[in-house]
């Protein structure tokens, strides 16, 4: 399988593939009225926004079956976001907020997140300001293909000068904490719902550190 850039086309099959991963790594597609509601969050602003830091695992017979997704800087991201992003989709969906959360529908709470979407604390934007989200179908998964894929969305964050990357993961998927453990991403943040993962990135004109990458 082949690790490319997002180009022009690309959307429909990643919003895809974020629905059908979107229950903690499982198929989330009988779940959601629309179909579009997850991508809308954690795919679209990112190809619109920083398709340079899109990458796509492709199988060459048929459509892609994993991404890598980044925001170089976190807090421009979230900003730019309130500006060109959000507001059309807060004009078609509905801000559940009067609904309590324990009633809301698997729809309410997404397109909750649309109308308050998540922020990166202050010192987390300092050190490790840029972010990430992944996600492979099962064909494209225990290959190696999330390292890859992780590793060369890295090189292009420390090659436009990140200093850091953070990202988030729930507590109930387990699988995918010791994976983000394993290359070399440790909590620096946490409860029991979820833990706040990051890792340092190597300045582009220094070697990496060896052993696993600093956090904390």
């Amino acid at each position: 399988m082949e690790i490319r850039r997002y180009r022009d086309g690309d959307e429909a099959a990643l919003y895809e593939i974020c629905l059908r991963t979107g229950d903690r790594g499982r198929d989330a597609t009988d779940l959601y009225a629309d179909p579009d509601l997850l991508g809308h969050v954690y795919v679209g602003p990112y190809l619109a926004l920083q398709p340079e830091f899109a990458f796509v695992l492709d199988a060459g017979d048929g459509p892609p079956v994993g991404y890598v997704l980044g925001a170089l800087d976190s807090a421009a991201f979230e900003a730019e976001c309130e500006r060109s992003w959000w507001p059309p989709l807060r004009r078609r969906y509905p801000d559940p907020a009067p609904v309590p959360p324990g009633r809301r529908t698997p729809d309410e709470r997404i397109a909750h997140l649309i109308h308050h979407p998540h922020r990166a604390a202050a010192w987390v934007a300092a050190r490790y300001p840029s972010h990430l989200h992944i996600d492979l179908l099962p064909e494209g998964q225990r290959r190696g293909h999330g390292r890859r894929l992780i590793d060369h969305l890295l090189a292009a964050l420390a090659a436009a000068g990140s200093p850091g990357v953070h990202l988030g993961v729930s507590a109930a998927n387990p699988d995918a904490v010791a994976f983000y453990r394993r290359i070399g991403l440790a909590e620096v943040d946490g409860d029991d719902r979820g833990f706040l993962m990051a890792t340092a990135l190597p300045r582009p004109d220094r070697p990496p550190p060896p052993g696993p990458a600093a956090a904390g």
